[in-house]
């Protein structure tokens, strides 16, 4: 499935799939409206789950009379409880997220576009929102099929080049949604100063995190041969190199080190953690890879 900038996010066939899925969360969480999920909690509606004793402070208009009638025993009904689910996206679109074919951005885009219908059609409550300053306007608060429309103009209008820092857009994010639900970052993870602050910071939030590590084909394989100057794309820095054999060696070496830190980082502390090529299909990675790490079923 092409992402190339022409390609709408979400295409009829995609759309199909996603509709019949729904988001999970590893933790209980208490929604704000009611939803179309079911909770782990129990609480009050029209489907009936199972009983418990009375104990002083319960509610009276819960209490089966003909179950006292004829044990002589006060017991609660209890019932299924549906609540919505707070989805968050947290996108990254600094500079590095151009690069590729498709770019590292457009992936991100489309995957956003994805796991945010599937919370839409549940009625979850649904933000995506671009790694940015704190004056930066925050993404809508989403909800419902009739959203998907300005969920998709939203991401349309991201555009590269927004290179605030990721432990400060994190930092922004926080302090914007105070509310618990389920959190996922799309990122290349690509920061002079480090990912790892950003990721405490957001672990402080006590969200159910799934981080998804974006990269190209071009950045695990590189094509590239003789002198070079490269020129960092995010503060301009320059370094001169002779491509060799030896030094390309080197490089697929840190690489795999660096997923392997990041892929540990988050085990360790309780986060979903996914490297993803961008040139894996989207619809792949989220009915495959996705599901199996529990982020939708």
């Amino acid at each position: 499935m092409s992402t190339s900038p022409s390609t709408p996010l979400l295409e009829p066939a995609l759309l199909a799939q996603l509709e019949r899925l729904e988001l999970v969360s590893r933790k209980i969480f208490r929604g704000r409206m009611k939803g179309e999920r079911r909770s782990k909690r129990k609480g009050q509606s029209v489907e009936f789950s199972d009983f418990r004793s009375y104990t002083p402070g319960d509610d009276l208009r819960f209490i089966d009379w003909n179950l006292y009638a004829r044990l002589d025993k006060l017991f609660l009904k209890l019932f299924l409880e549906e609540e919505d689910l707070h989805f968050y996206v947290l996108l990254d679109a600094s500079a590095s997220m151009d690069f590729g074919d498709p770019t590292k951005l457009q992936y991100a885009k489309q995957l956003a576009a994805a796991l945010g219908f599937i919370g839409l059609c549940r009625a979850d409550r649904v933000r995506i929102e671009q790694i940015g300053p704190a004056q930066q306007t925050p993404g809508p608060v989403l909800r419902g099929r009739r959203s998907m429309w300005r969920m998709l103009d939203y991401l349309e209008q991201i555009e590269p080049g927004n290179n605030t820092p990721l432990v400060d857009g994190v930092k922004n994010f926080c302090l914007r949604n105070s509310g618990k639900g389920v959190v996922v970052l799309i990122s290349d993870l690509m920061e002079k100063a480090g990912y790892e602050s950003a990721l405490r910071m957001l672990l402080a939030q006590q969200m159910d995190i799934y981080v998804i590590h974006l990269l190209s084909p071009e950045e695990i394989e590189p094509d590239i041969k003789g002198d070079l100057k490269l020129v960092d794309c995010e503060d301009a820095d320059i370094a001169e190199i002779t491509v060799s054999r030896p030094l390309l060696n080197r490089y697929k070496s840190t690489l795999a080190a660096f997923i392997e830190h990041a892929r540990e980082f988050c085990t360790r502390r309780g986060m979903m953690y996914l490297m993803a090529r961008t040139d894996v299909p989207v619809d792949r990675l989220v009915m495959n890879y996705l599901r199996q790490r529990g982020l939708v079923r």
